[in-house]
């Protein structure tokens, strides 16, 4: 029998909400502040109006009398859950106003896109974007990435810290509590911050001629969605924009490790380093992103898309990074990569669905899943190979060795088998609107991995239903499914519980 939520339930998870309101709130003063110095007054105005609603929000929040603060697990799940909807909903207030969108639902579609850290985006003229706006997408990416959820966690004390924490689909606990592990991922951002800013800042000062502001402006922007593995950039050709093979390595250094787990970034820091290689998580994304560098490189040579081996082989090495890590920068148009048949799609098309490691920035089924289900046929082949009666013990190493159950090869494929029927169900919306089979998987892909690498489908024009896909693979993708579904269950008991 379902029980009925309460309205203490009710108020709990209001609570929450409203402290994430106030931390989103105060994100949105950098911007503010930024649209103010540079007298933007229009999207000054926008943000005053979104830091106004947000500040609301928490401030309510504070009114609301709680008997059992108490923070269980299907609470914790719900407050992600929504906070996914709402942080969108009031985040699309500035980009909404700015007049380089045609209709409210793409706004929140870019808002949901960069929380997400998709970058997937259906802004228009985005050359002649106002720059505090376009920091604000950029800084959505900042959130997202590292966890509005863990944000408030660091900054707000309370119970029930593990529930938020694994709502927002983080597998590992660095550190012995929750807390702590928060304020060890906002040190590592915070350690990046300063390299990879720098290091950008430089590239495009020194090599490119770029003035210290506008170099400024570039850096932090693309730090921002290159470490969360965004996708979002400053100027409409991504990447490309900048014609610099330098400028690219130094972005490909940070999409890697924004994909990195920060169960590894603690290992390099810390050590024992060489361990880590032991893992078998790092083994298995160095095998996929191999494997499918591999067949991008073939498929492009085979078709001859590029006249020289450098050209091939800069473009492959970036797109599929970019793809594998979940960040959907480019250095080619979308035209041109639709233009990518056979084995050079078929590449980057696994490594966005593979994705990088748990626990990170980025999306898609991810690599210890990966390497979960490998080991689990493994051991079922051999099960079936074995003499009747005898019994095998599978083992993996992750940071010691650890056994695979068959609860945990069980929970490993249904997440994977969701992830694959994610990307069918966008597949099929767009086929049923006449897209290509290519592109239709393609575009789906990304939206449901959190990539945001696109071939043209991600467009202002496409259906409202199409977009409304995407919304929700975005959606699902980033949380994983299972804080969505608790969602789902809580409305369900709460409309027809007892």
């Amino acid at each position: 029998m379902l029980l009925r939520p309460e309205a203490d339930d009710f108020r709990i998870i209001g609570v929450q909400l409203g402290r994430i309101s106030l931390v989103t709130a105060l994100a949105g003063t950098f911007p503010l502040a930024w649209a103010l110095i540079a007298r933007e007054w229009a999207p000054a105005t926008s943000f005053l109006i979104m830091v106004g609603v947000f500040a609301l929000l928490g401030t309510a929040s504070r009114f609301i009398e709680v008997r059992h603060h108490q923070l269980e697990w299907s609470h914790g799940m719900v407050v992600v859950a929504l906070t996914w909807l709402l942080v969108p909903a009031v985040g699309a207030i500035p980009l909404m106003f700015s007049g380089h969108y045609g209709q409210p639902l793409d706004a929140y579609f870019d808002a949901m896109s960069g929380l997400s850290t998709t970058g997937l985006a259906l802004i228009q003229d985005l050359d002649h974007l106002a720059p505090s706006l376009n920091f604000w997408r950029h800084l959505l990416h900042f959130l997202g990435g590292q966890g509005i959820i863990i944000a408030a966690l660091t900054l707000f004390t309370g119970s029930g810290g593990t529930t938020l924490y694994y709502g927002e689909a983080r597998q590992e606990r660095i550190l012995p509590n929750v807390r702590s592990t928060a304020r060890f991922i906002w040190k590592v951002a915070a350690y990046h911050f300063v390299i990879g800013v720098a290091a950008l800042a430089a590239v495009t000062f020194f090599l490119l001629g770029f003035g210290v502001w506008r170099s400024l402006f570039h850096a932090v922007n693309v730090f921002f969605a290159g470490f969360d593995t965004g996708g979002f950039s400053p100027m409409s050709t991504s990447i490309g924009y900048y014609h610099s093979a330098v400028f690219e390595g130094v972005t490909a250094i940070l999409m890697v490790a924004g994909a990195m787990s920060f169960g590894l970034h603690f290992a390099l820091w810390r050590g024992p380093r060489l361990a880590v290689f032991k893992n078998l998580e790092t083994r298995t994304i160095l095998g996929t992103v191999a494997f499918t560098m591999f067949l991008t490189m073939i498929g492009l040579a085979a078709g001859g898309v590029y006249s020289n081996a450098a050209g091939l082989g800069r473009q492959a090495f970036f797109q599929v990074v970019s793809a594998h890590t979940g960040t959907g920068f480019t250095t080619v148009p979308a035209g041109e990569l639709a233009l990518w048949g056979g084995l050079a799609f078929g590449g980057v098309a696994i490594a966005m669905a593979l994705g990088g490691m748990a626990s990170s920035t980025a999306g898609g089924v991810k690599a210890l899943r990966i390497g979960l289900t490998i080991r689990n046929l493994v051991h079922q082949i051999r099960q079936v190979l074995l003499p009747e009666g005898a019994i095998q013990s599978t083992t993996y190493y992750q940071n010691g060795i650890k056994r695979v159950t068959p609860e945990l090869g069980q929970a490993v494929m249904t997440v994977s088998l969701l992830f694959v029927a994610l990307f069918l169900l966008g597949a099929g919306v767009a086929l049923g609107y006449g897209y290509g089979v290519q592109e239709a998987l393609f575009e789906s892909v990304s939206a449901g991995a959190s990539v945001g690498l696109s071939v043209g489908v991600t467009e202002p024009s496409m259906p409202l239903l199409l977009k409304l896909t995407y919304i929700v693979q975005m959606w699902l993708g980033r949380l994983e499914f299972v804080a969505v579904f608790s969602l789902f269950g809580f409305l369900y008991a709460w409309a027809r519980g007892k």
